[in-house]
């Protein structure tokens, strides 16, 4: 008897240590995500490091980027609204709802992905041989971030995609 109830202790003991730990990762003590300028910034200084970028290719990179972002964010926006409404149409079991809008959010999510993949496109053509050398063996095109997978991308960190909410 005093057996287990040394070992019931000992087990209170441990999960109530466990509990009391705080989270795991960037956020975890519920700070907030980078304004999407110090996101950007972070960015660049990164692929600076990594690809040995000039002060003019920075440059570039950072209007890319920007630019991506201002056209990017209304687009979504407008997703979230749409999923939000989406697990209403769920809830609601309303079919004809869900059809159109799962098609609005799929188009929405084409042009982002449009809109990322062609951002992407101009930063790895002002790369030279050299760093696209090097971005290839550190991954290829999504080390440059923002597109599939990227940065704020369905399955990236951030993302806005079905599981990324």
């Amino acid at each position: 008897m005093r057996r287990t109830l040394l070992t019931a202790a000992m087990s209170l003991i441990v999960s109530g240590l466990v509990m009391a730990q705080g989270g795991f990762g960037p956020r975890a003590g519920g700070g907030t995500p980078p304004d999407p300028a110090t996101r950007i910034a972070n960015q660049v200084a990164r692929l600076t490091t990594l690809l040995d970028l000039t002060s003019s290719q920075a440059a570039q990179m950072t209007t890319l980027l920007t630019n991506e972002q201002s056209s990017v964010s209304s687009l979504q926006t407008t997703v979230g609204t749409d999923q939000t409404a989406l697990r209403a149409a769920i809830e609601s079991n309303s079919p004809s709802t869900i059809d159109q809008l799962s098609t609005a959010i799929g188009t929405l999510n084409g042009q982002i992905l449009s809109i990322r993949s062609k951002s992407q496109a101009a930063m790895y053509a002002i790369l030279t041989p050299t760093q696209q050398t090097k971005l290839a063996a550190v991954g290829g095109i999504g080390a440059l971030g923002g597109g599939p997978g990227g940065p704020g991308g369905p399955g990236g960190p951030g993302g806005r995609g079905p599981r990324g909410n």
